[in-house]
């Protein structure tokens, strides 16, 4: 079962435990996926794409995976 919930930069904060302006930092690097979805100009990701970067990234360092 996939997850399509979109999250914005809070929701992949949260899951992360870092600041939302950390994951703007992450996005204006080039390291984060590119955004599954944009309305409004704000750019959201599917809770799947987030946990497949999670897992994958450098220095995951046992981050939560739900």
């Amino acid at each position: 079962m996939t997850d399509r919930r979109l999250w914005s930069y809070k929701e992949i904060a949260a899951h992360i435990r870092v600041q939302p302006d950390t994951v703007r930092s992450y996005r204006k690097h080039g390291l984060l996926p590119p955004p599954d979805h944009v309305e409004g100009g704000k750019p959201f990701w599917y809770a799947d794409t987030v946990r497949r970067w999670v897992a994958a990234r450098p220095g995951n360092r046992g981050r939560r995976e739900d």
